[in-house]
């Protein structure tokens, strides 16, 4: 590209869906532009240097996609599971000094943003705390110890009972503090490339100790509560962990807290479940280490071949993604289809390796925070050494997209329309499963399937498809390809078919996978609602579930309340409108692409009365 047209594109007349690729990002700001013009020049590279003849004709024919190609050059990897606990406990260098260990909650939590913001600029994805109850309740339970022992000197006439209660009274009150803070310094952070916050995930629920308990409360208390003028934060994505005997039903010791964050997330779409007791998430070892999490938008690690089966240290190395319409339309028999899944979905493992290939032989000082304070083993590693020893526990992932439009194209209906479609469906995306186990069995690595979760993307492929095949009913007229194996926004199924429909996806996409719900109005004031729908996730086998309704919010009296045009309450027209895209938040729609305004627009509500469900 030619810098004259490159300034052109970028600087002074970009499009709106180049400048709002990503919601996340402020995508006007200088920073952005300047990410937006890095990006043109390393994709270059990475065409003309790193990729083979067959990659670059495949993303010339629209058939893949490699995600995060503009840090392709850079060797970075995409996300990882952090150890919070062991950094917090050992303390941990940075580039000016060391950081000592944490001595109670509100040093804990401090030090929790700030190792976010330290390892953030050494990938190019998110983020996320896998067992956050566990590694921070010794140090509520430090702060209360604190607060106990100086009750005791100054009424030492107090019952042990009442320098007890108000300890412990004290110590929540400054857990509460701690949880807020966290909350508003990860909305703060502008740390990642384009301006944006860091993609930040917490997973937590199981932890049944007193002090895991008090901090659990007292996050979603905080974030019940909101930001300073009580606007929904966006991040951290939260999730909570759903297991029968310890979350799930009313004789369960953090039952409580299941009705707490089904309350939370009837007002904050926050947080998500994740259910430890699906068949392909339960672990035959003992102890939160042992524990599947998830990231907010969806990606799964656990299973390893290098090692032991942990999320801990662990991470996605990157992905990249089949279009199955465009491989429907070509090919328009189930044969040739099949044939051609395998064949593609090799090609792109072929891909994958040849990247991980790249960022194996990159040094563990290029990354000195990650190898040396996050990755698993990472710390065996020499600064000079390479980084393959430890790399090889990551995750190598195929990722697909329009799963729906591709079925409508071979069968005309979609597999929430007919049960030979649904049949079809697994048995194109099992073929995907195989051939990616296959590549792990031949080569060691942790080869996974990936159930895609495309923000550009959606409306990327479709736009390049239109071009050659026209405008085609219910396949490329709508602007965006549905995501993964999900029902299209718009099939009038309930919430009971939803859940059935997708579920056996899940226990195929082992490198992650999500079920949205739309429910037909705001659940602030009915949480039993939500936790209906996550017993329905539950039973049928969901493994990561999240649960969309839209919570509208009048910045001029702030009333919240589903709103069409203007508040009901003051005429105000200035309406914040929290909606979710492709797992995480976003406040204003402003900043969606093209493609995801349709798609927003074309979600069809599930009632949630009983007898609908």
């Amino acid at each position: 590209m030619e810098l004259s047209t490159l300034y052109e594109e970028i600087v002074r007349n970009p499009s709106a869906d180049e400048v709002q690729e990503n919601a996340n990002v402020d995508g006007k700001s200088p920073l952005a532009k300047l990410n937006r013009i890095a990006g043109v020049a390393t994709k270059r590279m990475m065409q003309e240097l790193l990729l083979s003849e067959e990659t670059k004709q495949a993303i010339a024919a629209n058939l893949i996609y490699i995600h995060d190609a503009d840090y392709y050059v850079t060797g970075t990897t995409t996300c990882v599971q952090l150890p919070l606990g062991r950094l917090l406990t050992e303390g941990f260098d940075m580039a000016h000094g060391t950081i000592r260990p944490a001595q109670d909650i509100r040093s804990a939590l401090a030090l929790a943003a700030i190792i976010m913001q330290a390892n953030q600029n050494m990938q190019h994805g998110g983020q996320s705390y896998p067992m956050f109850d566990y590694d921070l309740a010794p140090f509520v339970e430090k702060t209360y110890q604190r607060q106990l022992k100086k009750i005791r000197a100054l009424i030492p006439k107090w019952s042990n009972r009442q320098k007890r209660a108000y300890a412990l009274s004290e110590t929540y009150e400054m857990t509460y503090q701690a949880c807020e803070a966290f909350i508003h310094n990860t909305n703060s952070m502008h740390s990642r490339g384009g301006g944006q916050v860091p993609f930040i995930s917490i997973n937590y629920g199981t932890d049944t100790s007193e002090f895991g308990r008090l901090l659990i409360r007292a996050l979603l208390n905080a974030t019940k509560a909101g930001l300073g003028k009580g606007e929904t934060p966006i991040f951290p994505i939260q999730i909570f962990k759903i297991k029968a005997g310890v979350t799930l039903h009313p004789a369960d010791p953090n039952y409580d807290l299941f009705q707490l964050a089904a309350e939370v997330t009837g007002k904050r779409l926050f947080p998500n479940f994740a259910f430890l007791d699906a068949p392909f998430n339960r672990s035959s070892q003992n102890g939160p280490e042992a524990e599947v999490a998830y990231m907010g938008c969806r990606t799964r690690v656990l299973e390893n071949r290098q090692g032991p089966a942990t999320v801990i240290g662990r991470g996605n190395l990157s992905f990249t993604s089949l279009n199955l319409v465009r491989l429907a339309l070509t090919t328009q028999s189930l044969d040739r289809m099949f044939e051609a899944v395998a064949t593609y979905t090799g090609l792109i493992c072929e891909q994958l390796l040849e990247r991980y290939q790249y960022q194996a032989d990159r040094t563990a000082e290029e990354f000195a925070f990650l190898y040396k304070h996050i990755w698993r083993e990472g710390q065996t590693l020499a600064a000079s050494d390479r980084v393959e020893p430890v790399l090889r526990q990551g995750t190598l992932s195929v990722g697909f997209i329009g799963l729906a439009e591709a079925l409508i194209v071979l069968t005309g209906q979609h597999h929430g329309e007919s049960e030979l479609a649904h049949r079809i469906g697994q048995a194109l995306i099992q073929t995907m499963r195989t051939v990616v186990d296959q590549y792990g069995e031949k080569t060691g690595l942790n080869f996974s399937l990936l159930a895609t979760p495309a923000e550009g993307l959606s409306g990327k492929f479709t736009a390049a498809d239109v071009q050659q095949f026209g405008r085609i009913h219910r396949v490329t007229d709508k602007g965006y390809y549905t995501n993964s194996f999900h029902l299209p926004v718009e099939a009038p199924v309930t919430i009971r078919e939803k859940i059935r429909l997708e579920a056996p996806f899940h226990a195929l996409c082992n490198g992650g996978h999500i079920t949205y719900v739309e429910t037909d109005g705001a659940l602030a004031e009915n949480p039993e609602a939500i936790e209906d729908i996550v017993r329905l996730m539950a039973e049928a086998g969901i493994g990561y579930g999240s649960i969309n309704h839209p919570i509208d919010r009048c910045l001029s009296c702030r009333t919240e309340q589903t709103m069409e045009q203007a508040c009901p309450v003051c005429g105000g027209q200035d309406i914040e409108r929290i909606r979710r895209i492709t797992g995480y938040l976003v406040g204003t729609m402003d900043r969606w692409n093209d493609a995801k305004r349709a798609e927003e627009q074309d979600r069809v509500r599930h009632a949630t009365a009983p007898d609908s469900r």
